[in-house]
């Protein structure tokens, strides 16, 4: 579920003069941190040696290992003397819970979400945009036989999930057109056709339903209703989701039940937070 190989590369290649708004050796450490992500899903990848990150950036031997040294000083990666490879250190956890702690957002919704997996039998969820991708607050299991392998960190497409359809229906047409650009920058080329389409159609259900579909278009056996949720100020945007087995998640249930009980949560959380996150 980490972020893919070719967004790593398009991070590196900004730093290579792509984006003059960015600082080249910043943009170049967090592309080496991005590699550790699918580390969850692939044991193997929580060591990577320097020749595995610059495999993975594209960027020079010489300037990773520079780079991985640096952040093993800081604390961000730890070095195994007997494997000559690292991993992460336990300063991107103390990232991770301070970005959580700061959010009102997740303490409020947090239990709504779990009374609506429960009502739901089916996996409610909590997203914040992040980069091409969206980025798992929280999940709430309301059917322990129904396990999509999801957990808090990671990462889903912005183009096939209800989470991502959600917050790209959110944003304003211009901002909506340069998002369908990257992401076509990186999709398959022979798969973007049909992924295009969804996310315009999307848009389209969230005119008329107030929320988005996505009907076993990034796993067959799953559908998924979501929702956004925008800052009174529009500078920030989270997603929430319903995601079920197709036996309890019919597009009938979405559209008359489930969807308006989304709704229904995300309101109250807005109203909570009074529109301020």
């Amino acid at each position: 579920m980490g972020i893919t190989k070719r967004d790593l590369q398009s991070l590196a290649t900004d730093a290579d003069g792509g984006n003059p708004q960015l600082v080249n050796s910043v943009v170049r450490a967090f592309s080496i941190l991005r590699c550790f992500e699918t580390s969850r899903s692939n044991p193997d990848d929580r060591y990577l040696g320097n020749q595995d990150i610059a495999r993975r950036t594209r960027l020079p031997k010489a300037t990773v290992s520079r780079l991985s040294q640096t952040l093993a000083a800081l604390g961000y990666l730890e070095y195994s003397p007997t494997l000559e490879k690292y991993a992460l250190g336990p300063a991107v956890l103390g990232l991770g819970h301070a970005y959580m702690a700061s959010h009102d957002v997740i303490g409020i919704a947090q239990p709504l979400m779990q009374e609506l997996a429960d009502y739901t039998q089916a996996a409610v969820m909590l997203a914040v945009p992040e980069g091409l991708r969206m980025l798992l607050l929280e999940v709430c299991q309301g059917d322990a036989m129904f396990n999509m392998r999801l957990e808090k960190g990671a990462r889903v497409p912005h183009g096939t999930t209800a989470l991502g359809r959600a917050d790209l229906a959110a944003r304003p047409r211009e901002l909506f057109d340069q998002s369908l650009d990257d992401l076509e920058r990186t999709s398959n080329p022979t798969a973007w056709k049909q992924i295009r389409a969804g996310i315009e159609r999307a848009r389209q259900d969230y005119e008329t339903y107030g929320f988005v579909f996505s009907l076993g278009d990034w796993n067959p056996d799953v559908f998924a209703v979501g929702v956004p949720m925008v800052s009174a100020d529009r500078t920030r945007r989270f997603a929430f989701n319903i995601s079920g087995r197709l036996s309890v998640m019919t597009r009938e249930k979405l559209v008359q039940d489930f969807g308006p009980r989304l709704v229904a949560l995300r309101n109250r959380v807005y109203e909570a937070t009074e529109g301020r996150f």
